[in-house]
């Protein structure tokens, strides 16, 4: 299905009001993904989070895609367990391949819920598709559903800024087929670069103790991912590159960005441009302080309550 131009930039235009969404993550990956769902939860003023679906990867954490999902999926709960929140209904599976070269849709319970929930949506009231790891999950609904992409916006942290020498990005690398088809399916997108752009959201060891820790269950559980992470915390801080994608629906006022035409995804992991692509909204800074201003308040607020 084609969007005509003025219904793409309607629904690539930040929005007010609380906003429909789901969160697709990679959560064992790395330390990231726990710090943006935690902060998409706290968030009910703004964000309606409908599901959350665990999607695959593979790297030394993980013993391939599937068992990635996994393991994404494990954490996910270990999080809403220390939130209070009920994970029945509301956590699903995802894809355990990735769709690749092939660009064949893939199934699992994430999928059929992605698709089911854009279909409830509308371009007054469309359903934000957090996406903060590799876009098979997404991709397989695209694919099974084209129908559902006048209704939904992906708002995606993958690849590297347009000028970087090439998209090696851990997201977009795991399935470059995925990543083309979202490109290519003209749905609604807003990209968030790693490397030149979200590199600059980052935090230390002393600010998370100090800030973090202290504040109930979860601030322990985030400390601790957060420290594992590496064994010398001397000069060193971490990016925390997944709250980024959150922080785009709080207030996009911490994250600008530029409407560009959407680049064409090689198989050698370069963008290539073509001008006359249909658009996409383009994330150019992060504004590193408000973001984690916004979760340290509402975490402590939340250990205040519990």
């Amino acid at each position: 299905m084609a969007l005509t131009d003025a219904d793409r930039l309607k629904l690539l235009a930040p929005r007010k009001g609380k906003l429909r969404a789901v969160l697709d993550t990679d959560t064992y990956n790395e330390i990231d993904d726990q710090f943006a769902l935690v902060q998409a939860i706290l968030s009910p003023e703004r964000i309606q989070l409908e599901a959350i679906y665990a999607c695959p990867f593979f790297n030394s954490r993980s013993t391939g895609p599937g068992d990635g999902m996994e393991l994404s999926y494990g954490e996910i709960l270990a999080l809403l367990e220390r939130l209070d929140v009920k994970s029945e209904g509301f956590v699903y599976r995802g894809v355990t391949d990735y769709v690749g070269f092939d660009k064949k849709p893939l199934e699992a319970p994430a999928v059929d819920d992605l698709i089911a929930r854009a279909r409830s949506a509308s371009i007054d009231d469309p359903l934000y598709v957090i996406a903060i790891g590799a876009i098979s999950n997404i991709a397989s609904a695209l694919l099974k559903a084209p129908d559902i992409i006048d209704r939904t916006v992906v708002v995606w942290l993958g690849g590297n800024s347009l000028e970087w020498p090439n998209q090696k990005e851990f997201n977009l690398k795991q399935d470059i087929g995925g990543t083309q088809v979202l490109f290519d399916s003209g749905v609604p997108l807003v990209i968030l670069p790693c490397w030149g752009v979200v590199s600059h959201l980052h935090s230390t060891v002393p600010e998370i103790e100090r800030y973090v820790e202290p504040y109930g269950e979860i601030g322990k559980f985030l400390a601790m991912r957060f420290k594992e992470y590496a064994d010398d915390h001397t000069g060193w801080a971490k990016e925390i590159w997944d709250m980024a994608a959150v922080a785009w629906l709080i207030d996009d006022s911490w994250t600008p960005s530029v409407l560009v035409p959407t680049p064409i995804m090689t198989d050698n992991l370069t963008y290539s441009t073509d001008r006359s692509r249909h658009l996409m909204r383009y994330v150019t800074y992060v504004e590193r302080n408000p973001i984690m201003q916004d979760f340290i308040a509402k975490l402590q607020a939340f250990a205040k309550k519990a």
